[in-house]
Order: C-alpha cells, then structure tokens, then sequence
C-alpha cells in the first residue's frame, strides 16, 4: 500500500512539474482548471491539472476523482470588444 502511495505522490508531482512548464508565469495553482477531488484532499482538492486527461491518471487507482476547480470556473473573465 505504501509503495502505491509513493508510486502515485511521483506522478502527482511529475505531472505538476510538467503542466507548470507550460503555464503562464502569474498562473498559481488554484487557476488550473481541474482538480483532483475526494476526501484525501478537501476542497477544492488538489487543483495543478490542465487537462480533464492529467488529472484522471493521477486519479487512476485510488478513491479521488476529478472536478472543475471553482476558481477557474467562476474566475472574473477578462473584457472582450
């Protein structure tokens, strides 16, 4: 079990190295659009997923699932002409 847990804690953290590469610069963790949910996490869980994709295999084998975070969702969107 705990090699399990240390198995998914690397691909949690190989993932957040990896989606962070792309990021923009100001973006901080809580204005990714997906997160990692369950009660292993809270709410509103650990949100550092890009894609729907990313967070379902961090997900994969465990009793979390993935949501929309609700900072990115319910953001202040910016001004469109």
């Amino acid at each position: 079990m705990r090699r399990i847990q240390l198995m998914i804690g690397a691909v949690v953290a190989l993932l957040t190295v990896a989606g962070s590469a792309s990021a923009s610069p100001q973006a901080n963790f809580y204005d990714y659009p997906y997160c990692l949910q369950g009660s292993d996490w809270g709410y509103p869980g650990l949100c550092h997923f890009w894609s729907y994709g990313q967070c379902q295999e961090a997900a994969s084998g465990t009793f979390s699932y993935c949501g929309i975070n609700p900072r990115f969702a319910f953001a202040r969107q910016p001004w469109r002409y």
